[in-house]
């Protein structure tokens, strides 16, 4: 079988790629366009049938895909890619770096003498729990999480990073500042503590749930469910609900210190889970034909 290869909409020859037969998967497609094409790895293609067509995923096969002998093939460059654990782990330890760092009131920040400013004990107990979410999310990223892309678009590292770093000083910046106020009642402080804990231990479980549905080296999907876990009790209601404890985290962190900052990292996280919960809510309808029709994606019984 041998097909033409033309790049976007111009449809400009790439290369003509033989050899291959019916059960021969876009994966060996992409193989053998990167053996006449060195700078176009797998990884940086996406091939569709046509323009208007969604890419096609590796797996699938020619025959599958109703791929016949000499039809042309639409190729994508996507642009230089980096690995989403490498991604993952720079824009998380980011935010960890710079918080733990303005936490200890350099001078060059604060001013001469702001170490020996009292700390009151929300801001202890703020930067405990920051240590703490972000070190969970680099050991998530280390050990749990089974990603189904392994690259994406090298781009996306100076995106993701400018708005985890510029966010972490953003928040760490007023919360150790000598002259923050802290919440007047302490049951303020340690309610939202106990919801911050509530929603960690949930997020936590969520991602270990979802990395046991997903077989090691496979990229299988498969309906979540609840399991012994009861954190895991959330999935009867949302698709996502990582995002539902990841957004509620947030919610008591802000709470716990009163800071705007935090509010306006709460809402544009929330912002944007909610349109990755519904984009991943309605694949997972469209995907699955028994799906649980009374779940909503981030917010039960909501959104």
């Amino acid at each position: 079988m041998e097909l033409h290869i033309v790049q976007g909409s111009s449809k400009k020859d790439v290369c003509t790629v033989s050899g291959l037969t019916a059960v021969s998967t876009i994966l060996d497609v992409k193989k053998k366009i990167y053996a006449t094409k060195k700078n176009l790895y797998p990884d940086r293609q996406s091939l569709k049938i046509d323009a208007k067509s969604k890419s096609l995923n590796d797996s699938v096969t020619l025959e599958s895909a109703g791929i016949k002998s000499g039809q042309q093939i639409i190729l994508k460059d996507l642009g230089p890619q980096i690995g989403w654990k490498t991604v993952f782990l720079v824009e998380y330890a980011g935010p960890l770096f710079v918080y733990l760092l303005t936490y200890t009131r350099p001078a060059v920040i604060y001013g001469k003498g702001a170490r020996d400013t009292p700390y009151a004990d929300v801001v202890h107990i703020a930067a405990a729990c920051w240590a703490i979410h972000y070190g969970k999310r680099l050991l998530e990223t280390l050990f749990i999480h089974r990603f189904s892309h392994g690259t994406m678009p090298i781009m996306n590292l100076f995106k993701n990073c400018s708005y985890y770093w510029g966010f972490g000083f953003y928040i760490a910046y007023y919360v150790n500042h000598t002259l923050y106020t802290p919440p007047a009642c302490s049951w303020q402080i340690y309610g939202a503590l106990a919801l911050f804990a509530f929603a960690e231990l949930g997020n936590l479980s969520i991602h270990i749930a979802l990395r046991n549905l997903r077989p090691a080296g496979s990229k299988e999907r498969r309906i979540p469910f609840p399991t012994a876990n009861p954190f895991t009790k959330l999935f009867d209601f949302v698709s996502c609900p990582n995002y539902t404890y990841e957004v509620l985290s947030w919610i008591a962190f802000s709470a716990m210190t009163n800071c705007v900052p935090a509010g306006l990292f709460t809402f544009a996280g929330f912002y944007q889970m909610a349109v990755w919960a519904l984009g991943k809510h309605r694949n997972y309808k469209k995907e699955f034909k028994d799906y649980p029709r009374s779940r909503k994606a981030i917010i039960p019984f909501v959104l």
